[in-house]
């Protein structure tokens, strides 16, 4: 029993040891979790943000990224549809960047939970929800959405399976 004992605490003593960062540092400061990544809005972070302002905008709080970043949203948004006045929520370009450049994702307390079901807009998203198509239609649909039919969808219109009707939600892997 006193093996078992003496072997416990040594390799408790072993674990803690290599667990103990000591770098001979004697500013040591707390570690502290950062932002790597953002991506609240499928694609927009992906097409909007530059290879050179990617860390920049990845380490960016909400509320400072349209000072930040809005130009260059709005001239993205231009260069990619270059007839852009409105879209099929009315929003003009400039309107438009400024929703698309906070990259957070919107809940809705009392709307349901869904990206764009026709009547309620960013209240959320729904594991079914076609988060590109409705950002396509959004960036190329025009006013009333049918505009430029052949950029407005991905002709992806579903998950490969189905999601589940309880918790976890999220389809069955393969």
């Amino acid at each position: 029993m006193k093996l078992y004992s003496l072997l416990f605490i040594v390799s408790g003593m072993i674990v803690f040891s290599a667990c103990d960062k000591d770098d001979d540092d004697d500013d040591r400061k707390p570690n502290y979790y950062g932002t790597q990544d953002q991506m609240a809005r499928p694609a927009i972070n992906t097409v909007f943000v530059s290879a050179a302002d990617k860390d920049m905008f990845n380490t960016t709080v909400p509320s400072a990224m349209n000072a930040a970043f809005g130009s260059k949203f709005k001239a993205r948004l231009m260069a990619l549809n270059a007839g852009y006045t409105t879209n099929l929520l009315g929003l003009t370009a400039d309107q438009f960047s400024n929703v698309l450049v906070t990259d957070v994702l919107n809940a809705s307390t009392t709307a349901p939970t869904t990206f764009y079901d026709g009547t309620n807009v960013l209240t959320g998203r729904a594991l079914a929800d076609d988060v590109i198509d409705v950002e396509l239609t959004l960036i190329f649909g025009g006013p009333n959405g049918t505009a430029n039919p052949g950029l407005t969808s991905d002709k992806v219109n579903s998950n490969d399976k189905a999601f589940l009707a309880s918790f976890p939600y999220l389809a069955t892997p393969h």
